[in-house]
């Protein structure tokens, strides 16, 4: 699968590069490499990201609105300018109860030799 980074040294607005769709996840990937990855998505009012777990920590801070994250059951309301960490190997869902718009980064070193 192919992935298109936006252009290297230029200042963003991450929050102006992606736009809503009614009733969609719209997602922008902003670096990718074998390491890691860190992406914008624009959630539209009541889509939820299903259940899911990974098998990486991943950070999440949103950049516009506000969003609940359901890690392992226990809910967590996040507003602009806040983030929260998802760890690794625990069930996550994410819900947009309205517009938000979020950074995304998934690091997938420091786990070699650790048997996971």
């Amino acid at each position: 699968m192919q992935y298109s980074e936006i252009e290297k040294s230029k200042v963003y607005n991450l929050a102006e590069i992606i736009d809503y769709i009614p009733h969609s996840v719209i997602t922008k990937t902003i670096l990718r490499k074998a390491t890691g990855h860190l992406s914008v998505m624009a959630i539209d009012a009541d889509e939820t990201l299903i259940e899911k777990t990974s098998p990486f920590d991943m950070f999440i801070q949103v950049i516009e609105g506000e969003v609940e994250i359901i890690i392992d059951n226990e809910a967590y309301l996040i507003h602009t300018g806040q983030g929260i960490i998802m760890p690794a190997h625990i069930p996550n869902i994410i819900n947009a109860n309205e517009q938000v718009k979020i950074i995304l980064t998934v690091i997938k070193s420091g786990y070699e030799g650790s048997g996971i």
